[in-house]
């Protein structure tokens, strides 16, 4: 039996590379993807990774298959108020949901069960069904709502992953910075990975 697929949400916060990394290293490993984005997220993508994602989810669907160079069974693309999805049902979760970038917005709506567009009710879906869901929250400072919120998630089972990458392997360029975090994430869906040195491999 096949791997379920692993869903991955893009909202409108800063580093939606992050996302993007993180689809293209699962669609690598072998693992299929579905893919939900915001309207925020489509206008991110333009400013910081020069992307036009459509606002139709099949069109962006081709976009994206052609950018990843994937089949369409690889990479399915879901608009955000599209109900009959998978994700949206109980039924049908995928086995982890990663919303990376996370909008403080998106944090707050999936801290107290707020399901207003597909992205909050998949992350609903992932809750009640005690199945992995991590947000990867893209914000600084925190205010204490933001923390509280935080806090809501993770008791209710959820992992919250700030996009806060770290420097002692020592980074040459933007992109090591994306691959640290993209290789947590990974970590946290048991994903192997070839992005970074392991803590202490190379060390006596």
């Amino acid at each position: 039996m096949s791997a379920r697929p692993i869903a991955v949400a893009l909202t409108g916060a800063s580093g939606i590379a992050y996302g993007l990394r993180l689809v293209e290293c699962l669609l690598e490993a072998g693992r299929d993807v579905q893919l939900l984005y915001s309207q925020a997220a489509q206008v991110v993508a333009r400013m910081e990774m020069n992307l036009d994602l459509p606002s139709s989810a099949e069109q962006a669907a081709r976009v994206l298959r052609e950018c990843f160079d994937v089949p369409p069974g690889r990479l399915q693309v879901f608009g955000r108020q599209q109900w009959t999805a998978p994700v949206a049902s109980g039924s049908s979760p995928p086995q982890a949901l990663v919303v990376c970038p996370c909008t403080t917005g998106t944090l707050a709506s999936i801290a107290h069960g707020i399901s207003d567009d597909l992205i909050d009710r998949a992350a609903d879906v992932m809750l009640k069904e005690r199945r992995k869901l991590i947000l990867v929250v893209r914000e600084t400072p925190f205010s204490a709502i933001h923390l509280e919120n935080m806090l809501a998630v993770t008791r209710a089972g959820g992992v919250v992953m700030p996009a806060n990458p770290g420097f002692y392997y020592q980074p040459e360029k933007v992109e090591d910075l994306v691959d640290f975090m993209v290789a947590r994430i990974l970590d946290h869906l048991d994903v192997s990975h070839d992005l970074l040195p392991r803590w202490g491999a190379d060390r006596p």
